[in-house]
């Protein structure tokens, strides 16, 4: 949700919390939730999809970004990494790491085939040269998205555990 408002510009206040101390205010705004939520003029979002939903249709053009992916392909890239990793990461049984490894290894590959492959904004159907790699910055292209919202944390996370973790 930070990346979200960041994005569109939006001043905001983050307050950080101790779950295991939780002030009585959290309880009484979101009970039996846990952060992140959102509250919006008296209303608590709690879901991060509704949330995201909510922003979306709340802060729109001309004076905030519009931040949903052009192509629906975009949402969904990379989207089982952290569940693969996840499930390796935390994998007890050795006999398992390679399997669960070649799995993790192809969800990386997939994404990687995915950033590398030109969306159809980078075709240019006058030119005679094919656009074998593609240029784009971030997976809906050029400017951040929903999607890259999503993906980055968890591929952040991979990365920092990877890195300690000296396997992958």
């Amino acid at each position: 949700l930070f990346m979200i408002l960041w994005l569109k510009g939006v001043v905001f206040n983050v307050t950080t919390v101790d779950l295991k101390r939780k002030p009585a205010d959290l309880h009484n705004l979101a009970p039996g939730t846990h952060p992140p939520f959102l509250t919006f003029n008296g209303e608590v979002k709690t879901d991060i999809n509704k949330i995201e939903e909510f922003l979306e249709g709340v802060l729109t053009p001309p004076k905030y970004p519009k931040l949903a992916a052009k192509h629906r392909e975009s949402n969904t890239a990379g989207i089982d990494i952290f569940a693969k990793f996840s499930a390796y990461i935390k994998n007890t049984k050795p006999s398992d790491n390679e399997a669960l490894k070649k799995s993790l290894t192809k969800a990386l590959k997939k994404l990687d085939d995915y950033l590398n492959t030109p969306i159809p904004e980078e075709i240019d159907a006058n030119s005679i040269d094919d656009l074998k790699v593609s240029k784009r910055k971030f997976l809906d292209g050029d400017e951040l998205t929903l999607a890259d919202c999503n993906l980055l944390p968890k591929l952040h996370i991979v990365k920092i555990v990877a890195k300690k973790a000296s396997e992958i």
